[in-house]
Parts: C-alpha cells; structure tokens; sequence
C-alpha cells in the first residue's frame, strides 16, 4: 500500500474516439450520392423568343428660378406666384413626369425657396433637385 501513486484506470483519456465521426461522415456521403442525381434532373422546356425594345424616354427638365427679389422663373419666363402652383400641377401629369430643379439666388429668402418647394409637394412632382454652385 503506496501513498501518492494512482491507478492506471484512473487516468484520463487523451485522444478523441473517431468512430462516431467517420459514422456521421458515412451517413452524410451516403445522403448525398442519392440526392445529388435526383436534384440534376430537370424538365426540358422551349421558351418562346421575343425581342422588346428599350424606350428611352427621358422626361423632360423644368428648372425652377428665384431671382434675389423673390420672383419665380421657370425656364427663364418669370411666373406670377399664383400662377406657380398650376403650373407645377400641369407639369405634374405628364408621362414621364418631368424633373423639377430649384435654383435659387444666395440673397433671396428662404421662405421663397421653401414656398416652391411645398408648391411642387403639393402638386405631386416626385423628382425635385437643387442647382447650386460649387465653392470657389
């Protein structure tokens, strides 16, 4: 009877048991020798031909001015305010709908820009973008 020494059933196990993971691999590779052909087959089908042409419709640009006094120019013809709205309305129901760029003076107030702006929501224009000038 010996203090301080162990049993050789009482050492632990150093090395991982590979029987269940080569039967795990088998049960895979066999699962998949009888898939892949099923999965390959496929119904053969004829698809008509068409031919379809792209339009290239561009819609048109409708630039919105503000002037340094506050008044409105749309394509370079000045515009009563009253006159704004339907006008935008009217621009609004073309198909393509045409894209709204508000160009406004750096002196004017914003108020006026933001009158435009609610104009055009107001009459359903979708595609509103400002012109600015880079910095110098």
């Amino acid at each position: 009877m010996a203090f301080g020494t162990q049993d050789d059933t009482d050492e632990v196990m150093n090395e991982i048991n590979m029987t269940p993971l080569v039967d795990v691999m088998l049960v895979l590779l066999i699962i998949f020798i009888i898939t892949v052909p099923i999965m390959k087959h496929s119904v053969e089908v004829e698809l008509p031909q068409a031919t379809n042409q792209r339009e290239n419709l561009k819609p048109e640009t409708v630039r919105l001015s503000v002037d340094a006094g506050g008044t409105y120019f749309v394509n370079g013809q000045a515009i009563q305010d009253a006159a704004l709205e339907p006008m935008l309305l009217a621009e609004a129901q073309k198909q393509p709908q045409p894209n709204l760029h508000i160009q406004g003076d750096k002196s004017v107030r914003y108020e006026r820009v933001a009158q435009a702006m609610a104009a055009a929501q107001r009459a359903g224009l979708k595609h509103i973008g400002f012109i600015t000038d880079p910095a110098q």
